[in-house]
């Protein structure tokens, strides 16, 4: 693509609203230069001029990655080697909530490529979140980043900044994704690990610098952070949370998407059942049930829990049934255990030999009892 193709996304950008999907394909279909002229020129393809008339005097593409290059910004669009190409699987996507399509670009600040996401992993959820679903988000994000997993998230309170620090704390990288410019700092009680991720890892947005958040901007921004990613983690989400848009659009993408189960009388967990209960969510426990689900196949298996193995879990039934019959304290007689036990005494005694070789009964004097081994 052209210089004119680049400055005709940014004056787009800035002309309407992130995820328009009017604007993606009419992008799709005459191209971005060809429709920033016909706006700038007064004509209205998809009803888009009324929207964009008041915003048009303001707009100076030229300017705006002039001043991105001073404050170490960088703006992506699809002809870019760094361009992540699985965002634009959001070009077959069905629209939700009128929010849509292919992003037009990508602002990102920070020296982490962007074409470098595809082992990534996006774990969401509650703004207010427990101690319970903070310490979870925290624990998986860490597992994935050790395993090479960039983890991807919104920088919000609750569970996002437990997911960005996970990674951070795992020794891997993380992306912050914004419903502003990659130069806002919000919210502002995160100006640290938004500063400390735009030097060491990676900020972005498909808004332009500057700009600030709004209701409308976080669902757009929630399908760029499924889209970027694998698979979407949702820990701890009420039935109204916003990260159950993150969620729909994991699904429309076709990518994985897994749920982290809470306390069944938690509210801040209903959303995060639902999908589960509904068959949408996979349930996932820990990082590595995560990694067998988002990495390559076979790379990541994890082993079904079991309980430790005792001394009886080898016996056959016949020997489990004489060995229950065998008294703890008092011994007892070979024909007496066989009364107890319901079987043969020659079958008792063999029974019992075996039993004395696994060191899980002693013969004394009296007859027989369990051993140490045997009682727990």
């Amino acid at each position: 693509m052209s210089a004119d193709e680049r400055l005709a996304r940014v004056a787009l950008g800035r002309l309407t609203e992130p995820g328009d999907p009017r604007v993606s394909a009419l992008v799709e279909e005459i191209g971005a230069v060809r429709l920033h002229e016909v706006l700038a020129a007064g004509g209205d393809l998809a009803g888009l001029l009324p929207d964009v008339t008041s915003r048009m005097a303001a707009v100076q593409p030229e300017r705006d990655l002039e001043t991105a290059a001073r404050l170490g910004i960088r703006f992506l669009i699809p002809s870019d080697e760094e361009w992540p190409r699985q965002v634009d699987d959001l070009e077959g996507a069905e629209a939700v909530h009128e929010r849509g399509g292919a992003p037009l670009g990508l602002w990102v600040r920070g020296p982490l490529r962007l074409d470098s996401l595809d082992r990534s992993v996006a774990v969401v959820g509650s703004r207010s979140a427990t101690t319970y679903g903070a310490d979870t988000a925290a624990e998986i994000s860490a597992v994935c980043a050790r395993a090479g997993f960039t983890v991807v998230s919104g920088a919000a309170f609750g569970i996002d900044q437990a997911a960005h620090r996970g990674a951070l704390g795992g020794g891997g990288a993380t992306v912050a994704v914004l419903a502003c410019g990659v130069d806002r700092v919000y919210p502002a009680a995160h100006r640290a690990l938004l500063d400390h991720l735009g030097a060491t890892c990676a900020v972005v947005s498909e808004l332009p610098p500057g700009c600030s958040p709004t209701r409308l901007r976080f669902l757009s921004r929630n399908r760029v952070i499924a889209a970027l990613t694998r698979g979407t983690v949702v820990v701890e989400a009420a039935v109204r949370s916003g990260a159950l848009n993150t969620a729909n659009w994991a699904g429309r993408l076709n990518r994985q998407l897994l749920g982290v189960p809470g306390p069944v009388t938690s509210a801040p967990s209903q959303g995060v059942h639902q999908l589960i209960r509904s068959g949408a969510a996979t349930l996932v426990t820990s990082g590595a049930e995560v990694l067998e689900m988002v990495g390559e196949s076979g790379a990541f298996l994890v082993e079904e829990p079991r309980g430790a193995t005792r001394s009886r879990d080898r016996l056959s039934t016949r020997q489990q049934q004489v060995l229950d019959a065998v008294p703890l304290r008092h011994a007892a007689p070979a024909d007496s255990i066989a009364r107890t036990a319901g079987v043969a005494l020659l079958e008792v005694r063999t029974a019992l030999g075996g039993l004395s070789r696994l060191g899980l009964v002693l013969q004394v004097p009296e007859g027989w009892r369990l051993a140490e081994r045997a009682a727990t």
